[in-house]
């Protein structure tokens, strides 16, 4: 013998995903905060995923930040920290990676 229960479907959309609305398992605001701020800075010399673990892993290091994100592929690094960063100390991050900072994306 099996039970089965019903739970109620209080006013839901069918997205595909029970997670968020937009369908996706990930909030488009997934590691920013109330007050963050997001800066993209440009990146030269990565070509690969071990480029951006190591200019993740310096800049992660700076005071304040949250979050990073690099992408080889197009240069870019995305920072989101509790306030705005110092240049030179992203820059010093980013030398101590091997890598040159080109400046704000």
């Amino acid at each position: 013998m099996s039970a089965q229960t019903e739970l109620p479907q209080i006013g839901t959309e069918s997205t595909g995903s029970c997670c968020s609305p937009s369908g996706s398992c990930h909030s488009d605001t997934a590691g920013s905060a109330e007050g963050a701020v997001t800066t993209v800075y440009q990146v030269t010399g990565m070509t690969c995923g071990h480029c951006e673990g190591a200019v993740s892993d310096e800049i992660s290091g700076l005071a304040g930040v949250m979050s990073v994100k690099a992408v080889a592929s197009t240069g870019q690094v995305t920072v989101v920290s509790a306030a705005p960063l110092d240049e030179e100390e992203v820059r010093a991050a980013v030398d101590e990676a091997g890598y040159e900072l080109a400046g704000r994306a």
